[in-house]
């Protein structure tokens, strides 16, 4: 879209004016000033780059016409430290300008179910459990399994996954939704391929100020947890399955050997629950405004196919498609990701907000 500086510059005018009343309240000024801030920080960015573009094309200039070889050379490399900072400078413009989501640099709880399909769908889950696992350490992030429920042929019917590092939600954040698989069963004797399902939800892990729970509003149960058997069976009640009365939310936990670390992390699970809630609300409001929805996560919405007897990838988000399924099962997925956060800047950019 084209920004019209000159309108902008006429607004931040028109504020410092306003703010010169002594008569505005306190409220209306604080807003004022903000935009002020704004409006200021994003014109006198822009003035720099206007700046910097002359000096470039001055500089370019010089080296076309100088016949002195040791002095082109010195305007050549001038130009290219001033192509540098100008990069660098149009980059800052745009994130003040479209600021990308404040949760991006959060932590997450990445929830996967098994869909439609019975034990090749629990299977197919186990599969993207390892996907995303590989691909979080290959990023540097720490992984742990929050809770899991597995099947006999070891798939997992449900599996939650606390993934910690930098700008985690923000890779992330657009896997939620429907995954499908298109491939032979090992329970198939005729080879036969199959078409089964998982979903995956991306949680933000919440902090203290985004959710505020009341105790009144939880009902917590402890329970014995499952086991493989052997040692590893807990003779204590540890698990905690930890519900949220007013919104229906129910969390458990049963990782831990203590019932006080595992109730920790479920009610860690439970304020990303309700903040991703709060967060799909309001971008559904926003939508209704705009008449675009962004980054909403719907769990309906099929996001990626998983073709196995063609090697295929397809994500159909961004309509890419990878012939290298085995590498993408082993977490090589920055192809797909880089494309699905190129394609939200670009939605940033439909429209020019002003902070209120």
């Amino acid at each position: 879209m084209a920004i019209q500086w000159d309108a902008l510059s006429k607004r931040h005018d028109e504020i410092a004016e306003i703010l010169t009343s002594s008569s505005l309240d306190t409220s209306k000024r604080h807003k004022l000033q903000k935009e002020l801030s704004f409006l200021t920080g994003i014109l006198n960015k822009h003035k720099d780059i206007q700046a910097l573009q002359k000096q470039v094309q001055e500089t370019e200039q010089h080296a076309a016409d100088n016949t002195d070889s040791d002095m082109a050379l010195l305007f050549e490399q001038e130009l290219i430290e001033l192509q540098v900072r100008l990069e660098k400078e149009k980059i800052e413009l745009d994130n003040r300008m479209f600021p990308a989501d404040e949760m991006n640099e959060r932590s997450i709880f990445l929830e996967i179910r098994a869909g439609t399909g019975g034990q090749e769908a629990a299977l197919f889950a186990g599969d993207l459990q390892k996907m995303y696992t590989n691909y979080a350490l290959k990023k540097g992030w720490k992984v742990e399994v929050d809770s899991s429920s597995a099947t006999d042929l070891g798939g997992v019917r449900e599996v939650v996954l606390y993934i910690q590092g930098h700008q985690v939600y923000g890779h992330l954040k657009h896997e939620s939704g429907v995954h499908r698989v298109q491939r032979v069963p090992q329970t198939e004797t005729q080879g036969r391929v199959h078409t089964s399902t998982a979903t995956v939800a991306v949680l933000p892990e919440a902090e203290e100020v985004d959710v505020s729970i009341n105790p009144a509003d939880l009902r917590i149960d402890v329970y014995r947890s499952g086991g493989a058997g052997g040692q590893h069976v807990n003779t204590t009640d540890s698990a905690v399955r930890i519900t949220h009365i007013p919104t229906g939310t129910v969390v458990a936990c049963q990782d831990e050997r203590s019932q006080h670390k595992n109730k920790a992390k479920a009610m860690k699970q439970l304020q990303s629950r309700i903040l991703a809630a709060q967060v799909e609300k309001s971008q559904a409001q926003m939508s209704e405004q705009r008449k675009e929805l962004v980054g909403t996560g719907e769990r309906a919405e099929k996001v990626r196919t998983y073709n196995f007897p063609q090697n295929r990838v397809t994500d159909h988000q961004v309509d890419v498609t990878l012939k290298k399924l085995d590498m993408v099962m082993l977490g090589a997925l920055d192809e797909i990701v880089d494309a699905l956060r190129i394609k939200e800047h670009e939605s940033r950019r439909k429209e020019f907000i002003v902070p209120s």
